[in-house]
């Protein structure tokens, strides 16, 4: 039985629509997203996705070399572990000479992507970066350099793309303006982390968005509200994973994200978007210990292994209990490799950019 007879039989038409192509309203999106649990729905949009996902990427699963080259943050996310609210977090700030260390050890490995992360610290100003940025991609000419240290100026995305910065990533953690309210203090607004998304495709990066999935607040209308926003921005990227408490914020007690709901997202998201670089993420591998396999069968076609000094891993704690925290990183290439090939797929040392 075909797809569509199949979902014919069960009378369910935003499935359907999706699959073929149709632009979803929200009350689609929420009917949608209350067949998450129906297990004939779920395998359809599954093999729909792996499909699609088998159709622009093949077998091949792309790594990129994560460098969380600081965790002092000027923001106060009430979510995450190092805003700068938690006194408890032990702060650290790596130097130009230690980020390109990490660079070197990780294309030794056969890293093509670096991805500087790090919470917004003034220390890194938009000079600094830049140089930083130059001397990264002077080195290395062969590999794509990703940023991911939160909102900017127009002005300051622009010199970091001239110095050649590739791609951005920038979460935008929930589209919902109630929910945004609930999960950030009043100095922050979700209106400029959309504006700074709409700025980075403007100036040509491919850019990244994303949610934590079942973070406090958060139900199927305000997940829709995540799926239409991403309908309409079309980013090259996108990162979700489940929330997880961080022991030293207000949220310390909620209960973490859902698996299952995760990966019933990355399904719609790769049939959303079927260019997309979807990660199958660090949150999904500590939430579950086969959650990145998981998320790889159902469509994601990124890993993000850890190239950060192992001395500073533990205090880069945005939730409890992250996973290869002690791991050199060729241990952890090594262990991915062999997790990506146990579900038939195999990680390649390519630059790994969206097909366009």
């Amino acid at each position: 039985m075909s797809k569509k007879s199949s979902l014919d039989s069960l009378g369910f038409n935003p499935a359907e629509k999706l699959i073929n192509g149709h632009t979803l309203t929200k009350v689609e999106f929420v009917e949608l997203l209350k067949e998450s649990e129906n297990p004939e729905i779920r395998t359809i949009l599954t093999e729909e996705a792996v499909r699609l996902r088998k159709v622009y990427y093949g077998d091949k699963v792309y790594t990129r070399g994560l460098i969380e080259f600081t965790n002092y943050c000027k923001n106060n996310c009430y979510y995450c572990g190092i805003r700068c609210g938690n006194k408890n977090a032990g702060r650290y700030r790596m130097s130009q000479e230690e980020i390109l260390d990490c660079c070197e050890n990780g294309y030794g490995l056969g890293f093509r992507t670096f991805v500087l992360q790090g919470g917004e610290d003034p220390f890194y100003t938009d000079e600094r970066m830049a140089r930083i940025i130059r001397k990264i991609k002077e080195t290395y000419p062969d590999c794509a350099l990703t940023l991911s240290i939160g909102e900017k100026s127009y002005d300051s995305f622009r010199l970091f793309k001239e110095a050649g910065a590739d791609r951005y990533l920038l979460r935008h953690e929930t589209a919902d303006e109630a929910h945004y309210r609930k999960l950030h203090p009043e100095n922050m607004s979700l209106s400029n982390r959309k504006r700074c998304l709409y700025d980075l495709k403007s100036l040509g990066y491919q850019v990244g968005a994303g949610f934590m999935v079942g973070s406090p607040g958060q139900g199927k209308e305000e997940l829709a509200e995540d799926l239409l926003f991403l309908s309409e921005l079309q980013p090259q990227m996108v990162g979700i994973g489940p929330f997880i408490p961080h022991h030293d914020t207000r949220f310390a007690e909620e209960e973490a994200g859902s698996v299952d709901l995760t990966l019933f997202l990355l399904s719609v998201i790769r049939i959303l978007l079927p260019r997309a670089l979807l990660p199958a993420t660090t949150a999904l591998g500590t939430i579950d210990p086969e959650g990145r396999e998981k998320g790889l069968l159902a469509g994601a076609n990124v890993v993000m292994p850890n190239l950060s000094p192992v001395k500073n891993r533990k205090q880069y704690d945005l939730y409890d209990n992250k996973i290869c925290t002690g791991e050199e990183a060729a241990e952890c290439r090594g262990c991915l490799a062999r997790r990506v090939e146990s579900v038939g797929y195999r990680l390649v040392n390519e630059r790994g950019d969206a097909c366009e």
